[in-house]
């Protein structure tokens, strides 16, 4: 009868030690699955990395604000931190937006991350390829509205160098991009046309 108790409790601690290594093995295996954050801020820079380093880059803004223009034109970093970066396109008009002025867009834009893994950017996504999805705006210089705020501040950078009807290509990181996706630290290429009312 000993026997059998102390063979039963030698299966049962194996059974809990062998439970005890299987809860460890896969609470290991979660966090190897989870990233902080400052893992994601490190790829969400490589991947910036990796696009910039196909192009010309101009860690500065001009002094008289006359920015190289066209599809081989440099990229040009419009913050010290280099969450943004711009290449014009198009300067636009000669009319300067105003502060609190309603300015529409349409864009499209492509996740960097991906961009980063496949060599090549995915599809992209927006309303200039998706009309049904209407018109996008925001006031200018005005973050106390959500339709503004929610495009995050780097969508309005340009306008503090050029004209309405301007077209530029955008590199914005998460920090300065959609504020509901800033805690995925994604950073995305754009394609931005800015408008005014009238001409929308």
């Amino acid at each position: 009868m000993m026997n059998f108790y102390l063979k039963m409790k030698n299966r049962i601690h194996i059974i809990a030690v062998c439970a005890a290594a299987f809860a460890m093995i896969v609470s290991l295996a979660g966090c190897k699955e989870k990233k902080s954050y400052a893992q994601l801020l490190t790829e969400e820079n490589k991947a910036v990395n990796t696009f910039l380093a196909n192009n010309i880059v101009v860690t500065s803004v001009p002094d008289d604000n006359r920015f190289e223009v066209g599809p081989e034109a440099p990229y040009y970093q419009l913050d010290e931190e280099g969450n943004v970066f711009m290449q014009v396109l198009d300067p636009g008009s000669d009319t300067k937006v105003q502060d609190d002025e309603l300015v529409y867009f349409r864009f499209t834009r492509w996740n960097l991350r991906l961009y980063a893994a496949a060599g090549e950017l995915p599809e992209g996504s927006g309303n200039a390829t998706n009309v049904a999805l209407g018109a996008a705006s925001f006031r200018y210089g005005n973050y106390t509205l959500t339709s503004s705020s929610q495009w995050g501040s780097g969508l309005q950078m340009p306008l503090k160098y050029l004209g309405m009807d301007c077209e530029v290509n955008l590199i914005i990181k998460s920090q300065y991009g959609v504020t509901s996706e800033m805690a995925n630290v994604v950073p995305f290429l754009y394609n931005v046309r800015y408008y005014n009312a009238v001409s929308n």
